[in-house]
C-alpha cells in the first residue's frame, strides 16, 4: 500500500510540475514575442526616418501635433514618421510653431 501511495504521488508532482514548467515556458514565450515586436517597430521607425530625411525635405520651424518632425515629399504633402515607422499624413493647418 506504500508503494501505490508513493507511486501515484510521486506521478501527481511529475504531473504539477510540468503544468508549472509549460505555464512558464508560455510567459517567456510571450514576452519574448512582445520584446520581438518593439525591436521590429523600433527598426522599422528608424529606417522610414532615415528614407525621409534622404529622399524628402524637412519642413523647417514646424513640428506634428506631437512634436515629430515634419517632412515634404515630393508631392508636397506633409507627414511624419510615427513609432512603427508609418507615414502619417496630416494638414498644414495642423502643424505647430517650434519652440
Amino acid at each position: 500500500m506504500k508503494k501505490l501511495f508513493t507511486t501515484v504521488l510521486f506521478a501527481a508532482g511529475l504531473l504539477l510540475a510540468s503544468q508549472v514548467q509549460a505555464q512558464t515556458v508560455k510567459k517567456i514565450g510571450h514576452s519574448i514575442g512582445h520584446a520581438a515586436t518593439n525591436v521590429g517597430h523600433k527598426t522599422s521607425e528608424l529606417a522610414s526616418k532615415g528614407a525621409a530625411v534622404v529622399a524628402d525635405k524637412r519642413y523647417e520651424g514646424k513640428v506634428a501635433p506631437n512634436g515629430e518632425a515634419v517632412y515634404i515629399d515630393k508631392h508636397s504633402r506633409y507627414f511624419y514618421v510615427d513609432k512603427k515607422g508609418h507615414h502619417v499624413y496630416i494638414a498644414k493647418s495642423r502643424l505647430r510653431n517650434k519652440h
